[in-house]
């Protein structure tokens, strides 16, 4: 099946120091016989929470101490996945402002990078318990940018 995009538009390439291994599971599969369109923000999710284990900003447990909640999500769907296809996602913080910070993802099979999708997210630094949002913690900054790589 080919590019669900016209052939001439190509992705803007992010490079991604972080990839999560996404295992393709039968009930992912819709009556099309492709992953449905919801799992993509599934996979991205999934990818985005080992990301946060990863550079230690998350060990498990409750995520009502985690103080992150989405905001926003985009996803461009470029190619279907099929049941069997090795998916690997891609996360990287692009941005990160005093409440924000938005993250990148590309949705790929692992074997060739072939796109399956790409997406964008706005996570906002939450706290549970008094229900408002707060600034980035200066611990999350800096793991991210030493993470990164750069200034972000």
């Amino acid at each position: 099946m080919g590019n669900w995009l016209d052939k001439g538009i190509i992705s803007e390439m992010t490079d991604f120091q972080f990839y999560h291994l996404i295992e393709v599971r039968y009930g992912d599969i819709d009556p099309q016989g492709h992953v449905n369109n919801a799992k993509f923000l599934t996979y991205m999710e999934q990818a985005r929470v080992f990301y946060l284990k990863q550079l230690k900003l998350w060990e498990g447990g409750s995520f009502l101490n985690l103080g992150i909640i989405l905001a926003d999500v985009q996803i461009t769907f470029r190619k279907p996945i099929q049941f069997g296809d090795p998916v690997r996602v891609g996360v990287c913080i692009s941005h990160i402002g005093n409440k924000s910070m938005t993250s990148q993802y590309r949705i790929e099979d692992s074997r060739d990078s072939t796109e399956f999708a790409s997406g964008s997210s706005v996570l906002v630094a939450f706290d549970y318990h008094n229900m408002r949002s707060v600034a980035i913690p200066e611990q999350w900054r800096n793991a991210i940018i030493s993470f990164e790589g750069q200034a972000i």
